[in-house]
């Protein structure tokens, strides 16, 4: 039985549903409920309420994972790490190990070469019930003594208070979000690579270099107004007319935010890479004799388009049509189910309109699909840049057979909560089955970058190809021995 996490991380953030969706699909599982207890009657009953009651279950649902300012010297780094690495198969070593930024493309690309990820960032909800959205320079005297306690307790960690009142907007009437970043690896990471990095194996960096105008508090200690969605930097410190627009129809004493002046910019709070951790990988890799592979982007969703070009060409080798695409939102994802019903995934951070013309920009590029499924994952608000149900209808268009939504209930977006219940259990729906298939190995991936001249805006600093990946037999997983091989490839309904 996997030990639950440490009770003042988030379970609705990106690392922490991430990592799990992972660790799930390495032991040969889907990812239902994002891994939670089942939900499936509590959002059902959640959804039958009116609009305005939902909005409140939601406030206080996510309110409810937040923990008193007063306990943040609770907070302990490496037990946030040793929860992480024990959501992986025990007794395993891999060719590589991805560390560094979230990224739900990253978990596709993990999940096809076999291999674990170790995330740098994780949220940690403080309470702040007395708070108001829209007020962010209440919101950061309030936590600012939170903060420094936190940072006392934790020297390894970089703390980044982000403030986002448009598409946190419920989320912060009950509390605020701390995201913290490691600065070095720490024991538990330094032990799981140990064990389960193969000797010479390879470290992915992976370095989203986004970052974002702040206001530095204090050393390690930054903090963050908005983030990346709809609106814009420049939006969060001095408005707009969708800004004003917006206020208004949320009745807010403001028709523009007032945030501290940003005197800085840093790594962006949820997204980007730290790279002081980079200096301690490099350490580590010098002492072991592991070789690290630093991957460069600027966005989170500039992997997107090469995992899904990865997927369909590995498809198509394997005799696919790979005609089927699911496109996947935030932390609702299901990598199990992607290989089992043959679809190539493209992983949106939002359902934004920077997102949606993302997406718009591979369907453009690439050869249609008959068929195209999309997650969108519901934060409960009308924001500034959010994408409405036609947009995302028109999307849905492009395929040339049949475009549909998974797990969705139109009528009540950007408010249904039952989705989070639904998307795995529709999407198990999708017919046809596939075996699960070997692994993709290093030399292979770095055969399909040979291959594609450039064409992303993703940058390898190191080729992850290496010469032992000739000897290795072809689809085999690293420490996996044939009896677990039968068992993952076997078909079930």
């Amino acid at each position: 039985m996997k030990k639950p996490p440490p009770p003042y991380i988030a379970n609705f953030d990106s690392a922490t549903a991430m990592s799990r969706a992972l660790g799930r699909f390495l032991q040969g599982k889907d990812f239902p409920s994002l891994g939670l207890p089942p939900a499936g009657s509590l959002t059902h009953l959640a959804n039958r309420l009116p609009e305005r009651a939902r909005e409140v279950v939601y406030s206080a649902g996510s309110g409810g994972e937040a923990i008193p300012g007063k306990m943040v010297d609770k907070v302990k780094a490496e037990e946030l790490s040793k929860w992480v690495t024990g959501l992986y198969p025990r007794g395993r070593r891999y060719p590589a190990i991805a560390i560094g930024s979230s990224s739900g493309a990253l978990v596709h690309l993990c999940a096809a070469l076999g291999i674990p990820w170790l995330p740098q960032t994780f949220l940690i909800p403080i309470a702040q019930p007395d708070g108001h959205p829209d007020d962010a320079r209440e919101g950061l005297e309030a936590a600012r003594e939170a903060g420094a306690r936190l940072l006392d307790a934790n020297p390894e960690l970089q703390l980044h208070h982000m403030h986002d009142p448009n598409q946190d907007r419920l989320t912060l009437q009950l509390m605020t979000y701390f995201r913290v970043k490691r600065l070095n690896l720490g024991r538990e990471y330094e032990r799981f690579i140990a064990e389960h990095l193969e000797p010479g194996g390879v470290i992915l960096q992976v370095e989203c270099r986004r970052t974002w105008p702040t206001t530095k508090v204090d050393d390690r200690y930054y903090f963050q107004m908005g983030a990346l969605g709809g609106a814009t930097p420049e939006e969060f410190l001095h408005g707009s007319e969708r800004v004003e627009a917006y206020l208004a129809r949320y009745g807010s004493h403001r028709r523009r935010w007032d945030p501290p002046e940003p005197d800085s910019e840093a790594p962006e709070a949820e997204w980007g890479f730290e790279p002081a951790l980079a200096r301690d990988i490099d350490l580590l890799a010098q002492r072991k004799g592991y070789r690290v592979v630093p991957v460069h982007f600027e966005e989170p969703e500039h992997l997107s388009h090469l995992v899904a070009d990865l997927y369909r060409g590995w498809y198509r080798e394997r005799g696919f049509q790979a005609n089927r695409l699911l496109v996947e939102s935030f932390i609702l994802m299901e990598p199990y189910w992607t290989l089992r019903t043959g679809s190539v995934p493209y992983w949106m951070k939002f359902n934004m309109e920077p997102s949606a013309e993302a997406l718009g920009r591979y369907l453009d590029g690439t050869e249609p699909y008959d068929e195209i499924r999309m997650m969108l994952f519901n934060h409960g608000v009308e924001c500034v840049g959010l994408v409405g149900i036609d947009g995302w209808r028109e999307l849905l268009g492009r395929a040339r057979r049949t475009g549909s939504f998974v797990g969705l209930d139109e009528e009540k977006y950007p408010l249904d909560f039952g989705s989070i219940a639904r998307y795995h259990t529709e999407l198990k729906k999708v017919p046809a089955r596939y075996p699960l298939p070997g692994f993709l190995t290093l030399g292979q991936l770095q055969a399909f970058l040979d291959s594609t001249d450039g064409r992303y805006p993703v940058r390898w600093l190191e080729r992850p190809g290496d010469a032992w990946e000739a000897v290795r037999p072809p689809g085999r997983a690293a420490g996996e021995s044939p009896r677990e091989r039968r068992r993952r490839q076997t078909v079930v309904p």
